[in-house]
C-alpha cells in the first residue's frame, strides 16, 4: 500500500516519470528496470480499458515502479475504478474550476475527507489481508497514499489555482504545458512571459501548501530547468516517442 512517489516528495525530493502509450507489459518492465520512479499508464489518450490498465499496474509494482492513470475525465466510475484496479495515483485532465476539484476529491477520497465507495480491492488482498482488518484505518492508509493531482492546463483552473491546490485531499498540481499554453492563446510559446507568469503561479501556489508541482516536457534541458525552479515532479515525454527517438539515433550511427 505505501506509496514510494509520495514518500520521496515528503523528503523533498525530485521524482521521474514518463507517460505510457505502448501498451505492453514489457515496456512497463521496461521503465522499471530503467528505475524510473513511476509511469503514468494514460488512459486519456492511449485505447487503454479498465483490464489492460490492471494488467499494467500490477507489472509496475512487481518491478518497483509507482503506477499512476491520467484518467479519462471527472466522473465516479473513472476515478473509482482505476483506484480500485490500484492506482497509486490520478492525472486528471482538463479542470476547470473549484467545483470539479471538490467532485475529485469526494470521489476519490474515503470518509471523512470524501465519498468513495468502500470495497476491499486487490490491493487489500479482497478483504484478507491485515490491513484490512480496521476498516477506518485502512481508509485513513488509502487516503494517505492515494495522489489525486488534478491537471492545471485551462484558464479556469489557472486562475483559481491558490484555491484549488489548497483543498484537502488535493495532492498536488500536474502542469499540462501545451494545453495552457494553448489555452492562454499561446501555442507551444514555453518562453513567453505570459506562460512563464503562469508557471510560477502555480508553483507559488503549490509551494504556499507545501504541495508539490509536476510539469511534463519532452526536453531533457527543459527538465533540468523545471527542477531548478522547483518542479518536484517531472514526467518526461512519452514512451513511444522515446523509443522512436532511441532507434532514430542508432540508425544515424549506423547508417550515417
Amino acid at each position: 500500500m505505501n506509496n514510494k512517489v509520495r514518500q520521496k516528495l515528503m523528503k523533498d525530493e525530485v521524482v521521474l516519470g514518463t507517460f505510457f502509450h505502448m501498451g505492453s507489459a514489457e515496456a512497463i518492465e521496461a521503465l522499471g528496470i530503467a528505475q524510473l520512479d513511476y509511469v503514468i499508464i494514460d488512459t486519456e489518450h492511449a485505447p487503454f480499458d479498465t483490464e489492460s490498465t490492471a494488467e499494467y499496474i500490477r507489472t509496475a509494482e512487481l518491478k518497483g515502479l509507482t503506477p499512476f492513470v491520467r484518467i479519462k475525465d471527472i466522473t465516479r466510475p473513472s476515478i473509482l475504478k482505476m483506484l480500485d484496479i490500484g492506482a497509486k495515483g490520478l492525472i486528471i485532465p482538463f479542470v476547470k474550476s473549484v467545483e470539479e476539484a471538490h467532485k475529485i476529491v469526494e470521489y476519490g477520497k474515503y470518509a471523512p475527507i470524501g465519498n468513495r465507495g468502500f470495497v476491499f480491492p486487490r490491493v487489500a488482498e479482497y478483504g484478507y489481508s491485515s490491513i484490512a482488518a480496521n476498516i477506518e484505518a485502512y481508509m485513513d492508509l488509502c487516503n494517505r497514499n492515494t495522489m489525486l493531482i488534478p491537471q492545471c492546463e485551462t484558464v479556469g483552473c489557472l486562475n483559481s489555482i491558490e484555491e484549488i491546490v489548497a483543498i484537502e485531499g488535493i495532492d498536488g498540481i500536474f502542469v499540462g504545458p501545451y494545453d495552457l499554453s494553448i489555452a492562454l492563446k499561446i501555442p507551444g510559446q514555453f518562453d513567453n512571459p505570459v506562460f512563464k507568469d503562469a508557471l510560477n503561479r502555480i508553483l507559488n501556489a503549490c509551494n504556499e501548501v507545501n504541495k508539490p508541482a509536476f510539469i511534463f516536457s519532452g526536453s531533457v534541458d527543459d527538465c533540468k530547468s523545471y527542477i531548478e525552479a522547483g518542479f518536484k515532479g517531472i514526467v518526461y515525454n512519452v514512451d513511444v516517442t522515446i523509443f522512436i527517438d532511441a532507434f532514430k539515433k542508432i540508425k544515424n550511427k549506423i547508417l550515417g
